[in-house]
């Protein structure tokens, strides 16, 4: 079975950093791009950031530049996304997602979605 589990969100205040992970089961992460993208209420879902099957391209959006750093290790079939000096408009759902070979960043490519953990930032 395919899955994919997010972990690491919370509440935490402005300013602050969060590490959040993704896991995979059922499938290795080897021959997948992943992204990371988030749904804050009321909003659509965006992407992130998202890193190639190699590493070779990585997107992040403008708004998470120079602030968020995504990151894999095929042997732990685990991707990252490290956050520091979150601001309460990060406040949103996050989940990762994957798709066999195909890159980009946009939620229409990815076929496998985690469940999201909630990152609140709030002082």
């Amino acid at each position: 079975q395919v899955q994919l589990v997010e972990s690491g969100g919370g509440l935490v205040q402005p300013g602050s950093s969060l590490k959040l992970s993704c896991t995979a089961s059922g499938f290795t992460l080897d021959y997948y791009a992943i992204g990371w993208f988030r749904q804050a209420p009321g909003k659509e879902r965006e992407g992130v950031s998202c890193i190639s099957v190699n590493d070779d391209n990585i997107v992040y959006a403008d708004s998470v530049k120079g602030r968020f750093t995504i990151s894999r290790d095929n042997a732990k079939n685990t991707v990252w996304l490290q956050m520091t000096s979150l601001k309460p408009e990060d406040t949103a759902v996050y989940y990762c997602a994957a798709v066999f070979h195909s890159g980009g960043c946009e939620t229409s490519q990815y076929d496998y979605w985690g469940q999201g953990t909630q990152v609140t930032v709030s002082s």
